[in-house]
């Protein structure tokens, strides 16, 4: 009787019902693609269900029930809740692990490695005279590495928020640190933890803190590690390589115990200024052993410093011949540093060579060839849609950025006469209050670069600069501005503007005066 009693109810609230379901999904697609149940079902006829039932489980259930229902209505009114019950009582305990299973065998883990401000000049893989890099170069070695690699903005913030949108800066919003990105947008760290992976950030610059980036929405855990007090004493700083490392160990030796594939990034603040000198590095560096160390000795210990807690957090994958075997690894820079090149110290005010120029790899065993090189030219908007695509999961339709998964894994060709688009915005937002307007204000600088030849645009002056990198690699020689490449520029640039008016409409960043003292501290506010 308890049963009648229960079809009759749940089939008078699925007559009531509106339709339901996602179109064009299948019955229990959701399930065996993300790994997951999400309630696709009113929340009434769940209710029901629930309470008739004595239903537990949570979401997982509640979200069979979803999945069930999508289909329950091309059944006979009379038979659709019998359908149910039976299914409920069959499936529901094992389909939650079977799931968690398949995902966890078809997906690889995936580690981004990031570090701040580090030019690809200085790193020894790519022909730097001090052995700064070992553990990067021992990564890159076991797969593939860009040679041509550039960011889009050479600026934490918007560089790392398109690398993970594979955004441009002027299309996600964060333009400028101090400046959030626009919100509910697709990335690759959302695109994989809807296919149910195990997300975390462990970020130590802080333009990346959430308040000011709004990055943490794409992760299922954003740790802003900052745990040490500098400038007076007054203000907490960003964790040192050390810190973070073992905030990122803690996780993972947690995360490797689950049955789901998880997605970890760690991102190194060393070697942004101010640059320390790491005394313990002297020696291996080969830097003389007294008198004053200059400026570029103290960047190259703090590249050294980042470099050996990296290594750290690599061999705990070292020490698991599996777990790495089912690894992607992903290591970039957000951006370049000048040292002194055209006059200037730091970044993201100009778009010469060595604020754009990056190191980018990835390493994945048995899918990518150990010790391939691209010379062709490449973005960090292309990380995140070779992520997806060496995964073998879709890429989203905004993503801007190449997927270079078929020149990996099937030696495609690369693209030819690929257009590359830079932009240079101010370094930070002082204020809320100067917020307002403070996208379409902060434009300071347009590139374009086709060919090896690339023009930028000085948006002060109304300067055009043309270089050929290939003749001119430290951009010394000014050329005659190319007629067609001044063209595209001026297209791109009121493409960008109008995006910038658009943005400015985004709610502002919750910029207080700690932050203003880290950012000044930065370098980021002049």
């Amino acid at each position: 009787m308890q049963a009648a009693e229960a079809a009759d109810e749940v089939r008078a609230d699925a007559q009531q019902a509106p339709e339901f379901g996602r179109p064009g999904v299948r019955p229990f697609e959701e399930l065996a693609v993300f790994g997951e149940f999400r309630p696709l079902a009113p929340p009434r006829l769940l209710a029901t269900l629930r309470r008739r039932l004595h239903l537990r489980g949570g979401d997982r259930a509640r979200g069979l029930l979803g999945s069930s229902l999508l289909h329950a209505r091309e059944l006979s009114k009379g038979r659709a809740a019998l359908f149910l019950l039976l299914l409920l009582l069959l499936a529901a305990p094992a389909l939650p692990r079977q799931a968690e299973r398949a995902a966890t065998q078809r997906f690889p883990n995936v580690v981004i490695l990031t570090i701040d401000t580090l030019r690809a000049d200085h790193v020894s893989a790519y022909g730097y005279r001090r052995p700064t890099t070992p553990n990067i170069d021992r990564l890159l070695a076991g797969g593939v590495r860009f040679t041509e690699a550039r960011t889009v903005e050479p600026l934490t913030n918007p560089a790392l928020a398109s690398m993970l949108t594979s955004l441009y800066p002027h299309e996600h919003g964060a333009t400028r640190n101090g400046l959030k990105m626009r919100p509910g947008l697709p990335s690759v760290a959302r695109a994989l933890t809807r296919r149910g992976y195990e997300s975390a950030a462990f970020v130590s610059n802080w333009p990346l803190k959430d308040r000011i980036s709004g990055l943490a929405e794409h992760f299922g855990r954003y740790d802003e590690v900052f745990t040490r007090k500098r400038w007076l004493g007054l203000f907490k700083d960003e964790a040192t390589a050390a810190d973070l490392t073992d905030a990122a160990l803690a996780w993972l030796a947690e995360a490797r115990q689950g049955r789901r594939p998880f997605l970890l990034w760690v991102h190194y603040v060393e070697p942004h200024a101010p640059y320390r000198l790491h005394e313990e590095l002297v020696r291996p560096l080969g830097l003389p052993q007294r008198g004053e160390r200059s400026r570029l000795d103290r960047y190259d210990t703090e590249i050294a410093f980042a470099d050996s807690h990296l290594g750290r957090l690599l061999a705990a994958f070292d020490r698991d011949p599996e777990l790495k075997a089912n690894t992607l690894f992903v290591f970039a820079a957000d951006h370049g540093e000048s040292l002194g090149e055209h006059g200037y110290w730091g970044h993201g005010r100009n778009l010469y060579e060595p604020t754009l120029r990056i190191p980018l790899g990835m390493a994945w065993a048995g899918k990518i060839r150990p010790g391939t090189t691209v010379d062709a030219p490449a973005l960090n908007l292309d990380v995140a849609p070779t992520i997806l695509g060496l995964a073998g999961l879709p890429i989203p339709s905004s993503f801007e950025g190449f997927d270079w998964t078929p020149v990996l894994q099937n030696g495609a060709p690369p693209p030819r006469d690929r257009v590359l688009w830079f932009e240079a915005h101010k370094g930070a937002v002082l204020s809320s209050q100067e917020a307002a307007n403070a996208r379409r204000k902060g434009l300071l600088e347009v590139g374009v670069m086709v060919n090896g030849r690339k023009q930028i645009l000085r948006l002060a002056e109304g300067g055009l600069s043309l270089f050929d990198l290939a003749q001119d690699p430290r951009e010394t020689r000014g050329l005659a501005a190319d007629a067609q490449l001044s063209r595209r520029l001026q297209e791109w640039m009121g493409t960008v503007q109008k995006e910038l008016i658009a943005s400015d409409r985004l709610a502002p960043a919750e910029v207080g005066s700690e932050d203003v003292a880290q950012l000044r501290a930065l370098g980021y506010l002049q």
